[in-house]
């Protein structure tokens, strides 16, 4: 993995730290991008009394192949910037799955058909 390849993402003992930028109130829950050093994702709840904290944990740990017990808000619960911690996976995995879920984004587009 190159250096500074994965900002949004920082080892730490027993799991890796994953900066989120949530926006909630989606149709569906997504990953849409980059969002600075963060991963973008539409939450499909609304930001109320926990619940898109809620689907945002259910939705990156199936992600990730993680528990949702093994998914928790480090910070910014109440906040559009979060970062979580995943339990029982290293950098590695993760950046790998982050590349699986932005990879539309950071693919070359294909050239147009010549004539």
């Amino acid at each position: 993995m190159a250096e500074g390849a994965h900002p949004e993402l920082t080892a730490v003992e027993g799991g890796v730290v994953l900066v989120v930028h949530a926006q909630p109130g989606a149709r569906r829950s997504e990953v849409v991008g980059r969002h600075g050093e963060a991963i973008k994702i539409r939450v499909a709840a609304p930001a109320v009394e926990g619940r898109a904290n809620e689907a945002l944990i259910a939705f990156v740990a199936e992600q990730f192949g993680l528990r949702r017990s093994a998914v928790s808000v480090r910070s910014g619960a109440s906040s559009r910037h979060k970062r979580l911690r995943l339990d029982g996976i290293d950098v590695t995995t993760a950046a790998r799955v982050v590349d699986r879920l932005v990879g539309s984004e950071r693919a070359p587009k294909p050239a147009p058909p010549s004539a």
